[in-house]
């Protein structure tokens, strides 16, 4: 009789760790790319902009909260 408990519990333990090892990876990555400093937000109200000057282009008519 084979005991099969060992590979198993060292293939959890290095998928684990795998795991682990990719998330620790992509959140240094982004803190290089900057996704965690003081202009972290500033693509969404980027974008913002870019939608509501694309309403006002389209329609004619300015966009909420803004004079023509």
């Amino acid at each position: 009789m084979t005991d099969y408990t060992y590979p198993s519990v060292y293939f959890s333990y290095f998928f684990f760790l795998l795991l682990v090892g990719v998330a620790i990876y992509f959140f240094v990555r982004s803190i290089k790319d900057g996704y965690w400093g003081r202009e972290s937000e500033e693509p969404k109200y980027r974008m913002l902009q870019d939608d509501t000057d694309h309403v006002s282009q389209t329609t004619g008519a300015a966009a909420p909260g803004r004079s023509k």
